[in-house]
């Protein structure tokens, strides 16, 4: 099983607020996951990004692949 750090859109019409999930690679964007490891709000200003860099680390150490939009985020708030 291949899992990868994504985002999943929970907000509403035109107002998208996304989770950090990690996932299996073959899971539909907004189908199941295996954990929730952040919260990202674009919407604010600025935007709001919410992340558990420790489970973040733990899931990076097992092998999970974060995609760009996550990385960059994993990047800003200095994971």
């Amino acid at each position: 099983m291949a899992a990868k750090i994504r985002l999943a859109r929970v907000g509403s019409k035109k107002n998208p607020i996304y989770r950090v999930v990690v996932a299996d690679a073959r899971a539909p964007r907004d189908g199941r996951f295996i954990e929730i490891v952040g919260r990202y709000n674009p919407r604010t200003e600025p935007s709001t990004i919410d992340l558990d860099g420790e489970k973040i680390r733990d899931w990076l150490a097992k092998g999970a692949q974060p995609t760009e939009p996550v990385r960059r985020l994993i990047q800003k708030s200095g994971i």
